[in-house]
């Protein structure tokens, strides 16, 4: 059985997907569909960073979520899906909104549209520099949380990515004076992140609740395969289901541990992960060493996978 994984923020470089942009038209209809409905020259900034605008918050998602989606679409169409026996899909943060438009539940033009204002909201949910979040690697989530408590940290765990990487979000005051403490406490190394605010926390309350009244505009269908939430780490077919975990995600961890641990208590045996790098491959092989792994990141990528599969 075979689950579809699609990436988040973090994994955008520059001229992802060209490849496939000059050689199958439904990417060129993708991302001018993209570009009609955001508004966002979305072409220039994925494939000449123009501005230096593909690590910006607010263009990033749309970016990757571009890239994305349309090489799902092109492995749509050169594969017969129904021999991939694909059961489960899900996506890290943004890539929720990937899975959820690869499975049907939520239209392409509709999550352009909201990818734009969540990109927005994020990006602006507090001033530059005043808060943000950081890597901590070498220390598993229980002894990233024990190490907050004991020390009154002002902190918050927003992603735990795998047993080796956790990242915490706050305000960068709290953040950086964390830094000491978490090295002291075993922690191999500790990074700060290039992102405009702190991500998955409290300090996305307000923006989440913007967003809310957005999503509850739109119209979302029971997908056509199972969807794993990053809220609750659990699957499920039922559109109010995960309209209402995407509505509590922007300001919750994601729970990509337990999501995982959840595919391989189902007996998945196969993973593919579409779009640009493969940051969740690396993730996923530190979780669990239950999975066959698959990327499609480019061309030669899609060939390979249709030679091997």
């Amino acid at each position: 059985m075979t689950t579809l994984v699609f990436p988040g923020q973090g994994s955008q470089y520059v001229g992802m997907s060209r490849d496939f942009y000059e050689n199958f038209n439904i990417v060129k209809d993708t991302f001018n569909l993209v570009e009609e409905v955001s508004n966002i020259n979305i072409k220039d900034i994925v494939f000449e960073n123009q501005s230096d605008l593909l690590n910006i918050t607010k263009y990033t998602q749309l970016a990757i979520f571009c890239t994305s989606i349309s090489i799902y679409q092109v492995l749509k169409n050169e594969v017969d899906l129904s021999n991939l026996n694909i059961q489960f899909m899900l996506g890290h943060s943004l890539g929720e909104y990937t899975a959820l438009t690869a499975s049907d539940s939520l239209s392409i033009e509709d999550c352009i549209k909201l990818l734009k204002i969540r990109g927005e909201l994020m990006n602006n949910a507090s001033e530059v520099g005043e808060s943000g979040m950081a890597a901590i690697i070498g220390l598993n989530c229980d002894s990233v949380e024990k190490i907050i408590f004991e020390n009154n940290l002002l902190i918050e765990v927003a992603n735990d990515n795998s047993p080796m990487q956790i990242v915490v979000s706050g305000r960068t005051d709290n953040l950086l004076s964390s830094e000491k403490v978490f090295i002291e406490n075993g922690a191999k190394k500790f990074h700060k992140l290039n992102v405009s605010a702190a991500f998955h926390s409290k300090i996305m309350l307000n923006a989440e609740d913007k967003m809310k009244s957005y999503l509850n505009e739109i119209t979302f269908l029971n997908p056509k395969t199972s969807i794993i939430s990053n809220f609750s780490a659990k699957n499920t077919k039922d559109h109010n289901t995960i309209l209402e975990c995407l509505t509590q995600q922007m300001s919750n961890r994601v729970k990509w541990v337990d999501s995982i641990k959840l595919l391989e208590r189902l007996k998945e045996d196969k993973i593919i992960e579409i779009g640009p790098g493969k940051v969740l491959s690396g993730l996923i092989k530190r979780i669990s060493n239950s999975f066959t792994f698959y990327n499609i990141n480019d061309i030669v990528d899609l060939k390979k996978f249709i030679d091997e599969f």
